[in-house]
């Protein structure tokens, strides 16, 4: 095992890790926000980059592509929406039903199950190419990260307006929201609808980064998602307060998701293995709340001061 070789291989990790950290952002606003489990996502994930793909190829300027793109991820978490509010379905079913319907609308947008770009050919924003021995501004790690950091603040200021704060009240307590006035159902669909639209967009940098849009790009993302989340959560929980810094800290966590994946790449485990570790850690990493609370909580005192 050559230590240079990986060395080499981790600003391509990097930023693929940040690519998939706006990904995993869009998770986020579901899982922990609206405490809701959408997994529209596998299907989202592929959309997005097809539209982007397909737009390019007819011509279209990037940032109008990947403008579609996002719009196409925000209907299919329209749909889910309406199937979770309007029909009565429950929310990990209207997912599955969304990404299920999804699978033949990617194909019908790109026409079959593949499509490439060059980036000789095409005017990309990132690409694979692009990681090293380029100009600071053509770098795509560096374009990824300032994407971040916008999002970011865009999304703490929205989260902080009044419809913003309707979407955290919903997914803490529906009930309580509901009678305070607000429209959960309305929250709801708008919350799958701005997670959707980053998973696409995420969707369109990755289909540039790679240079091109598969139909099964988006399979096992919410895994991917849910490990970017978890890890974020344990290994900057306690530093990261701000609601800000938990969105940064799932970014990080997605990155070192993607360090890890390389490391064992590295070692010689076999790839076919690495769904089924991804699997694993983001079972353990969710049980470690469980096992915190129910093996080493300090048990609390009954009754009272005896010396009252």
């Amino acid at each position: 095992m050559d230590i240079m070789s990986l060395i080499n291989a981790l600003p391509g990790a990097a930023a693929q890790g940040l690519i998939w950290g706006i990904m995993a952002i869009g998770v986020y606003l579901t899982f922990r926000i609206l405490d809701v489990a959408d997994l529209t996502v596998d299907g989202t994930m592929c959309t997005g980059g097809a539209v982007c793909i397909m737009m390019l190829m007819s011509g279209q300027n990037i940032w109008v592509s990947m403008l579609a793109a996002t719009g196409a991820g925000m209907l299919a978490g329209l749909a889910t929406g309406i199937f979770h509010t309007v029909m009565g379905i429950p929310a990990i079913l209207a997912g599955i039903l969304t990404q299920l319907g999804l699978y033949s609308v990617n194909l019908k947008i790109m026409g079959k199950a593949n499509q490439a770009v060059n980036s000789s050919k095409y005017d990309l924003l990132v690409s694979l190419r692009n990681i090293k021995d380029v100009p600071f501004y053509q770098n795509t790690i560096l374009i990824v990260a300032v994407f971040i950091v916008i999002l970011i603040a865009v999304l703490y200021w929205f989260f902080g307006t009044e419809i913003g704060c309707s979407l955290r009240a919903t997914g803490c307590n529906p009930n309580m929201s509901r009678a305070q006035g607000i429209n959960t159902d309305f929250a709801k669909v708008l919350g799958l609808m701005i997670s959707n639209g980053l998973v696409a967009l995420s969707s369109a940098f990755l289909a540039q980064y790679q240079g091109f849009a598969d139909v099964n790009m988006g399979r096992g993302a919410i895994v991917i998602g849910l490990a970017a989340v978890i890890i974020g959560e344990a290994v900057f929980g306690k530093i990261f307060r701000n609601f800000a810094l938990r969105l940064f800290s799932v970014a990080l966590g997605s990155i070192l998701y993607y360090l890890v994946l390389q490391a064992v790449i590295w070692m010689g485990i076999d790839t076919d293995l690495l769904k089924l570790l991804s699997a694993l850690v983001v079972a353990v990493f969710l049980a470690v709340p469980y096992w915190k609370a129910k093996y080493f909580a300090k048990p609390m005192k009954r009754g009272g001061n005896t010396n009252a």
